[in-house]
Protein backbone atom coordinates (compact mmCIF):
# COMPACT_ATOMS: atom_id res chain seq x y z
CA UNK A 1 0.00 0.00 0.00
CA UNK A 2 1.19 3.30 -0.89
CA UNK A 3 0.08 4.85 2.01
CA UNK A 4 3.10 7.89 2.10
CA UNK A 5 2.14 8.69 -1.55
CA UNK A 6 -1.88 9.27 -0.98
CA UNK A 7 -0.34 11.66 2.26
CA UNK A 8 2.32 13.36 -0.23
CA UNK A 9 -0.77 14.15 -2.47
CA UNK A 10 -2.76 16.03 0.14
CA UNK A 11 -1.48 19.43 0.60
CA UNK A 12 0.05 19.74 4.08
CA UNK A 13 -1.08 16.00 4.19
CA UNK A 14 1.60 14.45 7.05
CA UNK A 15 0.29 17.36 9.44
CA UNK A 16 -3.78 17.19 8.29
CA UNK A 17 -3.91 13.79 8.06
CA UNK A 18 -2.74 12.95 11.43
CA UNK A 19 -4.58 16.10 12.97
CA UNK A 20 -8.11 14.95 11.51
CA UNK A 21 -7.44 10.97 12.72
CA UNK A 22 -7.17 12.93 16.51
CA UNK A 23 -9.72 15.27 15.82
CA UNK A 24 -11.63 11.99 15.13
CA UNK A 25 -10.84 10.20 18.14
CA UNK A 26 -11.65 13.06 20.48
CA UNK A 27 -14.83 13.62 18.92
CA UNK A 28 -15.73 10.33 19.11
CA UNK A 29 -14.39 8.42 21.55
CA UNK A 30 -13.34 11.18 23.46
CA UNK A 31 -12.36 8.55 27.10
CA UNK A 32 -10.03 6.57 24.77
CA UNK A 33 -6.75 8.29 26.01
CA UNK A 34 -7.83 7.27 29.56
CA UNK A 35 -8.89 4.30 28.94
CA UNK A 36 -5.69 2.81 26.80
CA UNK A 37 -3.96 5.08 29.47
CA UNK A 38 -0.25 3.97 29.03
CA UNK A 39 1.69 5.17 26.15
CA UNK A 40 -1.21 4.90 23.94
CA UNK A 41 -3.31 7.98 26.81
CA UNK A 42 0.46 9.82 26.00
CA UNK A 43 0.72 9.85 22.41
CA UNK A 44 -3.01 10.77 22.23
CA UNK A 45 -2.52 13.63 24.85
CA UNK A 46 1.43 14.68 24.61
CA UNK A 47 1.60 17.23 21.95
CA UNK A 48 3.56 19.37 24.83
CA UNK A 49 6.08 17.05 24.99
CA UNK A 50 6.38 16.06 21.35
CA UNK A 51 6.14 19.71 20.59
CA UNK A 52 9.50 20.49 22.89
CA UNK A 53 11.27 17.63 21.47
CA UNK A 54 10.41 18.80 17.89
CA UNK A 55 11.14 22.02 18.10
CA UNK A 56 14.67 20.93 20.13
CA UNK A 57 15.40 18.87 16.19
CA UNK A 58 13.91 22.15 14.14
CA UNK A 59 16.76 24.04 16.64
CA UNK A 60 19.38 21.65 15.85
CA UNK A 61 18.63 21.58 11.99
CA UNK A 62 19.48 25.52 11.24
CA UNK A 63 22.94 26.23 10.97
CA UNK A 64 24.50 29.33 12.60
CA UNK A 65 24.98 31.10 9.11
CA UNK A 66 21.17 30.78 8.64
CA UNK A 67 20.35 33.07 11.67
CA UNK A 68 19.65 36.02 9.79
CA UNK A 69 17.24 34.93 7.76
CA UNK A 70 15.88 33.18 10.45
CA UNK A 71 15.19 35.72 12.25
CA UNK A 72 14.16 38.47 9.25
CA UNK A 73 11.35 35.57 8.59
CA UNK A 74 10.30 35.59 12.48
CA UNK A 75 10.42 39.27 12.39
CA UNK A 76 7.98 39.87 9.33
CA UNK A 77 6.03 37.38 10.02
CA UNK A 78 4.94 38.18 13.68
CA UNK A 79 5.16 42.05 13.29
CA UNK A 80 2.70 41.75 10.35
CA UNK A 81 0.82 39.50 11.99
CA UNK A 82 0.34 41.81 14.65
CA UNK A 83 -0.03 44.83 12.59
CA UNK A 84 -2.62 43.45 10.77
CA UNK A 85 -4.76 42.22 13.61
CA UNK A 86 -4.60 45.63 15.30
CA UNK A 87 -5.92 47.37 12.00
CA UNK A 88 -8.65 45.18 12.00
CA UNK A 89 -9.42 44.80 15.93
CA UNK A 90 -9.39 48.82 15.65
CA UNK A 91 -11.62 49.09 12.77
CA UNK A 92 -13.97 46.31 14.97
CA UNK A 93 -14.00 48.49 17.85
CA UNK A 94 -15.95 51.15 15.73
CA UNK A 95 -18.79 49.33 15.10
CA UNK A 96 -19.04 46.22 17.94
CA UNK A 97 -19.79 47.05 21.76
CA UNK A 98 -17.34 45.49 24.36
CA UNK A 99 -19.74 42.68 25.50
CA UNK A 100 -20.31 41.87 21.38
CA UNK A 101 -23.41 41.91 19.23
CA UNK A 102 -26.10 39.96 21.14
CA UNK A 103 -28.91 39.67 18.90
CA UNK A 104 -29.54 39.11 14.67
CA UNK A 105 -27.57 37.45 12.53
CA UNK A 106 -24.00 38.65 13.79
CA UNK A 107 -25.07 37.80 17.19
CA UNK A 108 -21.70 36.34 19.09
CA UNK A 109 -19.16 38.17 16.93
CA UNK A 110 -17.55 40.85 19.19
CA UNK A 111 -14.03 42.53 19.30
CA UNK A 112 -12.76 39.66 21.62
CA UNK A 113 -13.22 37.04 19.48
CA UNK A 114 -11.89 38.98 16.39
CA UNK A 115 -8.61 40.08 18.03
CA UNK A 116 -8.01 36.32 19.89
CA UNK A 117 -8.39 34.59 16.35
CA UNK A 118 -6.50 37.45 14.33
CA UNK A 119 -3.01 37.37 16.09
CA UNK A 120 -1.98 34.24 17.09
CA UNK A 121 -0.34 32.10 14.14
CA UNK A 122 -0.39 28.20 14.80
CA UNK A 123 3.33 27.97 14.53
CA UNK A 124 3.48 23.99 14.81
CA UNK A 125 0.99 24.64 11.53
CA UNK A 126 3.36 27.13 10.24
CA UNK A 127 6.56 25.06 10.95
CA UNK A 128 5.38 22.14 9.42
CA UNK A 129 4.36 23.15 6.17
CA UNK A 130 7.50 24.83 5.72
CA UNK A 131 9.13 21.40 5.84
CA UNK A 132 7.36 20.44 2.78
CA UNK A 133 7.32 23.94 1.02
CA UNK A 134 10.27 25.82 2.90
CA UNK A 135 13.66 26.00 3.80
CA UNK A 136 14.74 24.93 6.87
CA UNK A 137 15.37 28.81 7.62
CA UNK A 138 11.86 29.33 6.94
CA UNK A 139 10.60 26.62 8.91
CA UNK A 140 12.68 27.37 11.82
CA UNK A 141 10.84 31.11 11.52
CA UNK A 142 8.39 30.25 13.67
CA UNK A 143 10.84 30.83 16.69
CA UNK A 144 9.99 34.41 17.47
CA UNK A 145 5.72 33.44 17.28
CA UNK A 146 6.06 32.48 20.86
CA UNK A 147 6.08 35.74 21.31
CA UNK A 148 2.10 35.74 20.32
CA UNK A 149 1.69 32.69 22.79
CA UNK A 150 -1.27 33.88 25.32
CA UNK A 151 -3.31 36.67 25.71
CA UNK A 152 -0.68 39.48 25.72
CA UNK A 153 -0.56 40.72 22.24
CA UNK A 154 -4.38 39.96 22.55
CA UNK A 155 -4.42 42.37 25.31
CA UNK A 156 -2.01 45.12 23.63
CA UNK A 157 -4.02 45.28 20.51
CA UNK A 158 -7.57 45.74 22.85
CA UNK A 159 -5.03 48.92 24.97
CA UNK A 160 -5.57 46.94 28.34
CA UNK A 161 -2.79 48.62 29.65
CA UNK A 162 -1.70 48.43 33.13
CA UNK A 163 -3.57 45.01 33.13
CA UNK A 164 -1.98 42.39 30.71
CA UNK A 165 0.55 40.20 32.54
CA UNK A 166 3.51 38.86 31.05
CA UNK A 167 6.18 36.78 33.02
CA UNK A 168 9.68 36.51 30.84
CA UNK A 169 10.25 33.13 32.48
CA UNK A 170 7.44 32.18 30.06
CA UNK A 171 8.74 33.55 26.44
CA UNK A 172 12.05 32.04 27.70
CA UNK A 173 10.55 28.14 28.65
CA UNK A 174 9.32 28.87 24.97
CA UNK A 175 12.12 29.34 23.21
CA UNK A 176 14.55 26.95 25.36
CA UNK A 177 14.73 23.99 23.67
CA UNK A 178 15.22 25.28 20.16
CA UNK A 179 18.33 27.42 21.47
CA UNK A 180 19.86 25.03 22.99
CA UNK A 181 19.05 22.33 20.04
CA UNK A 182 20.28 25.44 17.71
CA UNK A 183 23.69 25.65 20.26
CA UNK A 184 24.53 21.76 19.99
CA UNK A 185 23.86 21.48 16.41
CA UNK A 186 26.15 24.47 15.37
CA UNK A 187 28.81 22.98 18.27
CA UNK A 188 29.05 20.02 16.42
CA UNK A 189 27.83 19.00 12.69
CA UNK A 190 27.49 15.12 13.83
CA UNK A 191 24.80 16.42 16.31
CA UNK A 192 23.13 18.26 14.00
CA UNK A 193 23.24 15.22 11.45
CA UNK A 194 21.45 13.21 14.57
CA UNK A 195 18.57 15.34 15.72
CA UNK A 196 17.71 16.85 12.30
CA UNK A 197 15.53 14.31 10.69
CA UNK A 198 13.42 14.68 13.44
CA UNK A 199 12.23 17.87 12.72
CA UNK A 200 10.32 15.76 10.28
CA UNK A 201 9.55 12.97 11.98
CA UNK A 202 7.70 13.88 14.80
CA UNK A 203 5.16 16.05 12.77
CA UNK A 204 2.81 13.23 12.02
CA UNK A 205 2.99 12.54 16.09
CA UNK A 206 2.41 15.72 17.55
CA UNK A 207 -0.59 16.81 14.63
CA UNK A 208 -2.14 12.98 16.17
CA UNK A 209 -1.92 14.69 19.50
CA UNK A 210 -2.74 17.77 18.25
CA UNK A 211 -5.99 17.12 16.99
CA UNK A 212 -6.89 14.61 20.06
CA UNK A 213 -7.82 18.53 21.56
CA UNK A 214 -10.30 18.89 19.01
CA UNK A 215 -13.72 17.90 19.11
CA UNK A 216 -15.36 17.83 15.69
CA UNK A 217 -18.88 18.89 17.22
CA UNK A 218 -18.01 22.43 17.68
CA UNK A 219 -18.83 22.52 14.40
CA UNK A 220 -22.48 21.76 14.89
CA UNK A 221 -22.60 24.87 17.26
CA UNK A 222 -25.34 27.29 16.46
CA UNK A 223 -22.60 29.90 16.01
CA UNK A 224 -20.54 27.41 13.21
CA UNK A 225 -21.86 29.32 10.36
CA UNK A 226 -20.23 32.70 11.95
CA UNK A 227 -17.25 30.69 12.64
CA UNK A 228 -16.65 29.73 9.79
CA UNK A 229 -17.20 33.17 7.63
CA UNK A 230 -14.43 34.58 10.83
CA UNK A 231 -11.99 32.07 10.04
CA UNK A 232 -12.00 32.50 6.13
CA UNK A 233 -11.81 36.62 7.52
CA UNK A 234 -8.34 35.45 9.28
CA UNK A 235 -7.20 33.71 5.69
CA UNK A 236 -7.74 36.38 4.12
CA UNK A 237 -7.78 39.67 6.13
CA UNK A 238 -3.97 38.58 7.78
CA UNK A 239 -3.30 36.16 4.73
CA UNK A 240 -2.84 39.00 1.99
CA UNK A 241 -0.36 41.16 4.28
CA UNK A 242 1.78 38.62 5.29
CA UNK A 243 2.06 36.92 1.45
CA UNK A 244 3.19 40.72 0.69
CA UNK A 245 5.36 41.13 3.16
CA UNK A 246 7.36 37.63 2.71
CA UNK A 247 7.77 38.46 -0.69
CA UNK A 248 9.17 42.38 -0.19
CA UNK A 249 10.50 41.83 2.92
CA UNK A 250 11.33 38.21 3.92
CA UNK A 251 12.24 37.38 0.40
CA UNK A 252 10.51 34.81 -0.09
CA UNK A 253 7.42 33.85 -2.71
CA UNK A 254 4.58 34.37 -0.43
CA UNK A 255 4.36 30.69 0.56
CA UNK A 256 5.85 31.31 4.31
CA UNK A 257 3.52 33.76 4.33
CA UNK A 258 0.02 32.03 3.71
CA UNK A 259 1.24 29.71 5.81
CA UNK A 260 1.12 32.12 8.54
CA UNK A 261 -2.41 32.80 8.08
CA UNK A 262 -3.67 30.59 10.98
CA UNK A 263 -5.51 31.02 14.40
CA UNK A 264 -3.18 29.30 17.08
CA UNK A 265 -4.74 26.32 18.88
CA UNK A 266 -3.84 28.31 22.58
CA UNK A 267 -6.04 31.22 21.11
CA UNK A 268 -9.03 29.15 22.34
CA UNK A 269 -8.14 29.76 25.57
CA UNK A 270 -7.56 34.00 25.30
CA UNK A 271 -11.26 34.83 25.74
CA UNK A 272 -11.52 33.71 28.97
CA UNK A 273 -8.15 35.15 30.14
CA UNK A 274 -8.87 38.72 29.23
CA UNK A 275 -12.06 38.52 30.46
CA UNK A 276 -10.88 37.64 33.92
CA UNK A 277 -8.43 41.08 33.89
CA UNK A 278 -10.56 42.99 31.50
CA UNK A 279 -14.26 42.41 32.91
CA UNK A 280 -16.14 44.26 30.30
CA UNK A 281 -15.26 41.66 27.90
CA UNK A 282 -16.63 38.90 30.32
CA UNK A 283 -20.53 38.84 28.61
CA UNK A 284 -18.34 38.04 25.26
CA UNK A 285 -15.97 35.39 26.44
CA UNK A 286 -18.50 32.48 25.42
CA UNK A 287 -19.14 32.55 22.56
CA UNK A 288 -15.82 33.71 21.36
CA UNK A 289 -14.59 30.67 23.00
CA UNK A 290 -16.58 29.09 20.62
CA UNK A 291 -15.93 31.27 17.59
CA UNK A 292 -11.91 30.87 18.12
CA UNK A 293 -12.64 26.90 18.47
CA UNK A 294 -13.99 27.09 15.06
CA UNK A 295 -11.28 29.46 13.91
CA UNK A 296 -8.77 27.03 15.04
CA UNK A 297 -10.35 24.30 12.94
CA UNK A 298 -11.14 25.82 10.18
CA UNK A 299 -7.88 27.14 9.92
CA UNK A 300 -5.62 24.19 10.45
CA UNK A 301 -7.66 22.49 7.30
CA UNK A 302 -7.89 25.45 5.34
CA UNK A 303 -4.52 26.50 5.52
CA UNK A 304 -2.54 23.69 4.31
CA UNK A 305 -4.40 23.28 1.76
CA UNK A 306 -4.00 26.81 -0.32
CA UNK A 307 -0.44 26.93 0.90
CA UNK A 308 0.31 23.94 -1.36
CA UNK A 309 -2.13 25.40 -3.81
CA UNK A 310 0.20 28.81 -3.46
CA UNK A 311 3.15 26.62 -3.88
CA UNK A 312 2.18 24.54 -6.57
CA UNK A 313 1.80 27.79 -8.66
CA UNK A 314 4.05 30.28 -7.11
CA UNK A 315 6.72 28.04 -5.30
CA UNK A 316 10.12 26.82 -6.91
CA UNK A 317 10.80 23.01 -5.79
CA UNK A 318 14.00 22.49 -7.37
CA UNK A 319 15.29 25.81 -5.21
CA UNK A 320 13.90 24.51 -2.03
CA UNK A 321 15.34 20.96 -2.77
CA UNK A 322 19.08 22.62 -3.56
CA UNK A 323 18.36 25.00 -0.20
CA UNK A 324 17.92 21.63 1.88
CA UNK A 325 20.60 19.43 -0.38
CA UNK A 326 22.80 21.74 1.37
CA UNK A 327 21.75 21.25 5.06
CA UNK A 328 21.36 17.66 6.68
CA UNK A 329 21.14 14.92 4.43
CA UNK A 330 18.13 13.29 5.04
CA UNK A 331 16.80 12.37 1.50
CA UNK A 332 14.72 9.88 2.92
CA UNK A 333 12.52 11.64 4.90
CA UNK A 334 12.07 14.31 2.19
CA UNK A 335 7.94 15.38 2.08
CA UNK A 336 8.16 16.26 -1.61
CA UNK A 337 9.14 12.81 -2.81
Amino acid sequence: MKIKDTIDRIPGGLMLVPLLLGAVCKTFAPDAAGYFKGFTQGIMTGVIPILAIWFFCMGASIKLSSTGVVLRKSGTIVLTKFIAAGIITLIASMFLPPEGIQTGLFAGLSVLAIVCAMDMTNGGLYASLMQSYGTKEEAGAFVLTSIESGPLMSMIILGASGVAHFEPQIFIGAILPFIVGFALGNLDPKLRSLFAPGSVLLIPFFAFSLGNTIDLHTLLSPLAGLGIALALAVIVLTGIPLILADKYIGGGNGTAGLAASSTAGAAAANPVAIAAVAPQFAPAAPSATVLVAICIIVTSIVVPIITGLWFKRFGNPAEIADARADEVPTKHLNLAE
